[in-house]
């Protein structure tokens, strides 16, 4: 292979600069390039009985999982009373089935979904194949469309419209009693008898612009009254697509989905009461939900004396259940959930009505952490916090109502990492907390709707793990399902992630991150770093299961260490570590991974922290591209994919969370097209044309930016592309991008055809 020296390196040489042997080994070779481009089928199959999807089968003692083997994927069934496993199904038939519906090859190896769903006493699956569900027969193997699932519930509103507004519903809902039918015609509630021609009005104030609902059509349980929502719809903002390069003709394609962004007008819902028997429409007094980002679906008690939905105040720093006496019309907070910064509905709200509501069980963090606490359905107070101390609630996978038990998913609960997530239980009253999974891992399990058996898939990021059913009642082991087995992996020489942790911009919170090291690593050789970002709020990141994790160490094998930080404004950890984000996704978290970055170069002398790039897709490419405006002084080159680079062009119901309602002067803080003027380093800016998460013009915004500002930038745009990073050719322009300019070393010339690599040495 030719090695090119640039002349300013001649002159280093020369002078004695890198007389150094080490430093003279090229990094970023054509064998590097190799290596990670050959990653992929080289690891396929290395790791068997990785157990990733799992759930138990209707009300019955069997379990299916999804299993990784050593030539893909397999779908298995096991019988928690009998220990004994089999094949889900013949996947070969199976697979010829779908292919013949498709239309194209489909490999019993690698079907093309990753769920499955019993049906007709498992004598067929259903599964979804990219967005159609199908049904196919375990006798003959036929396959054909299944029937779409019923929407069900009384249909809630706002939130914000993302992609096609859904359609009303149009059949009747038929009372408790089977008497009467409630229908919305010409935008206004009716009424008829069951098998009736002629309905009876029972609103006249429904127009197009202020229109009842099908769907939000709910009957009280005594079938006396009727509940519905009045729409006024807000703004109905149209994102614009063009398709350059169609698969199915020569011109250009126009397209367009309907897609709210941060400051939109949402569509606004009014509660409405009906009496069945005097026919008298009432109106429910907004006071308590004057200004809703979205209101839930309307629910009756048991009892028929009053309803409830959940309002989510536009800003989400309000967040009530109210309650509407169905006799009066009058309202009332049950819960007034109230933050300075932001409630995070979408993850950390849990609601459990007990006793047709008189109890409810109910999650906030504020006391700092995620946790449970009782109500008291009649007064709205707290009666008491279920669970307490310096860790996190999860989520809850049952209330036994019976035993008056909450079982429950927690991390940080235990010594060491504070995210790794175990299983416990807890009475109402907060004694006797039990913990149910046993082992420093990240647990994911699933309870037989008896709670008889449970089943166990652990694993760590450096410890593969294993598929384990336990007796519910005393934790005892069954039977091992699955043990992962990761030796052939091992045998190839690659290692797992190191976990490292260094102390934050406090310099008392514990940062956690991973590093991963070039399979052919050298403590003497010096390596630059690349840093993989998601910075989202709405999650932590950084992996806690075990996998080969490819993509970094595909990126590590070009000569660089990699790694992958979960800094403050991520969540899983206190709401004080969350709040950091609030109004200021530009932080990212970034003061957090600078010095996590040296503490791990302080540490190991072989990380050079003088030469360090990022990259990121989505929030990540937002962040990758703000590393370079906001701190250039420590990363140096950046590849930034499908970036939400200005909080108000993505969509409202994500950026709203955390930027806050009012738009503010944030907004323009955080936007990487205001502040692109800033710009030092490196960049590549990738993005796909028909970007239907993310608007691709919050990237052309950029460029336009970047021009304006007279800056220099490579952009690389996808035909056809939907949210991307690229693909195999991203990667691959990715790789070059930050070989090219963290390592001073020319990539393969692809045009060539031969990929062989030349390289200068720096």
């Amino acid at each position: 292979m030719a090695i090119k020296i640039s002349s300013r390196r001649k002159l280093l040489i020369i002078c004695g600069v890198l007389a150094a042997p080490n430093a003279l080994v090229a990094q970023g070779t054509a064998a590097d390039f190799a290596r990670a481009e050959g990653l992929r089928d080289r690891f396929k199959g290395l790791i068997v009985g990785a157990v990733d999807q799992t759930a138990w089968i209707d009300s019955t003692p069997r379990f299916w999982y999804r299993r990784s083997t050593k030539t893909g994927t397999e779908f298995m069934v096991a019988d928690a009373e009998t220990k004994l496993k089999r094949a889900a199904f013949d996947h070969g038939r199976l697979a010829m089935s779908l292919a013949a519906l498709l239309h194209r090859p489909v490999d019993s190896t690698a079907l093309p979904f990753t769920t499955i769903a019993f049906a007709d006493r498992e004598q067929a699956v259903i599964v979804t194949v990219d967005t159609t569900r199908l049904r196919c027969g375990l006798t003959d193997y036929r396959c054909a469309p299944a029937p779409q699932r019923g929407r069900g519930g009384g249909g809630g509103v706002g939130g914000g419209l993302y992609g096609a507004r859904a359609p009303d519903d149009s059949a009747p809902k038929t009372s408790p009693d089977g008497k009467w039918e409630a229908l919305v015609r010409n935008y206004n509630v009716y009424l008829r008898a069951v098998g009736g021609a002629q309905p009876t009005v029972l609103s006249t104030d429904g127009s197009e612009a202020n229109y009842y609902t099908q769907r939000s059509i709910v009957w009280s349980p005594d079938s006396k009254r009727i509940a519905a929502y009045r729409v006024r719809p807000g703004y109905q903002r149209v994102v614009h697509f063009v398709e350059s390069s169609p698969e199915d003709q020569l011109q250009p394609k126009h397209s367009e989905r309907l897609y709210n962004k941060p400051g939109d007008v949402l569509d606004q819902a009014q509660p409405v009461l009906f009496d069945v028997a005097t026919k008298r429409q009432m109106m429910v007094d907004n006071a308590l939900f004057p200004n809703a980002y979205d209101i839930s679906a309307l629910a009756w008690r048991r009892d028929g004396s009053a309803l409830t939905f959940e309002y989510n105040q536009r800003g989400h720093q309000v967040y009530r259940v109210i309650e509407v006496d169905a006799a009066t019309g009058k309202t009332r907070a049950v819960i007034d959930e109230q933050s300075p910064t932001f409630f995070e509905y979408s993850a950390k709200k849990y609601r459990y009505d007990l006793a047709d509501g008189k109890e409810i069980i109910w999650m906030s963090e504020r006391d700092g952490w995620n946790h449970l606490y009782l109500y008291d359905g009649a007064t709205g107070r707290v009666k008491r916090q279920i669970t307490k101390g310096s860790w996190v609630v999860r989520g809850v996978d049952k209330v036994d109502t019976a035993a008056k038990q909450i079982w429950f998913r927690a991390s940080g609960m235990e010594r060491g990492d504070p995210y790794l997530v175990s299983n416990y239980r807890i009475n109402l009253d907060g004694t006797s907390l039990t913990r149910i999974s046993d082992g420093d891992a990240m647990h994911a399990v699933a309870y037989s709707p008896d709670m008889k058996y449970f089943v166990d898939s652990w694993s760590k990021v450096d410890v593969p793990g294993g598929f384990v059913l336990h007796r519910t009642s005393d934790r005892t082991v069954l039977m091992d399902v699955e043990r992962t087995d990761a030796s052939a992996l091992l045998a190839t020489g690659w290692k797992p992630p190191e976990v490292f942790v260094a102390k934050g911009r406090d310099g008392t919170t514990d940062i956690a991150g991973v590093v991963i090291r070039p399979m052919n690593f050298d403590p003497n050789r010096k390596y630059p770093v690349v840093e993989n970002i998601y910075a989202g709020p709405h999650g932590s990141f950084v992996p806690k299961t075990f996998s080969s994790q490819l993509g970094m160490q595909a990126i590590a094998e070009l000569g660089f260490v990699v790694v992958q930080i979960d800094g403050m404004g991520t969540s899983n950890r206190s709401k004080a570590f969350h709040d950091v984000a609030w109004k200021n996704l530009a932080d990212a978290g970034f003061p957090d991974r600078i010095l996590w970055q040296k503490a791990l170069a302080a540490k190991y002398p072989y990380v050079d922290v003088s030469r360090v790039g990022i990259y990121g897709t989505s929030a990540g490419g937002q962040s990758s591209l703000g590393a370079l405006l906001f701190h250039p002084e420590f990363y140096k080159v950046a590849v930034s994919s499908a970036g939400s680079h200005d909080n108000r062009m993505d969509k409202i119901w994500w950026n709203e969370q955390w930027m806050g309602w009012p738009i503010g002067p944030e907004y323009a803080a955080s936007s990487n097209v205001d502040n692109a003027y800033r710009l030092q380093g490196k960049l590549m800016l990738i993005v796909g044309e028909m970007d239907r998460n993310v608007d691709p013009s919050s990237t052309m915004q950029v460029v336009n930016a970047l021009i304006k500002a007279k800056k220099a930038f490579d952009l690389l745009v996808i035909p056809g592309a939907d949210h991307t990073s690229g693909g195999d050719y991203g990667d691959r322009r990715r790789w070059d991008f930050l070989v090219h300019n963290l390592m001073g070393v020319e990539p393969p010339d692809r045009n060539r055809g031969s990929g062989v690599a030349t390289s200068s040495i720096r």
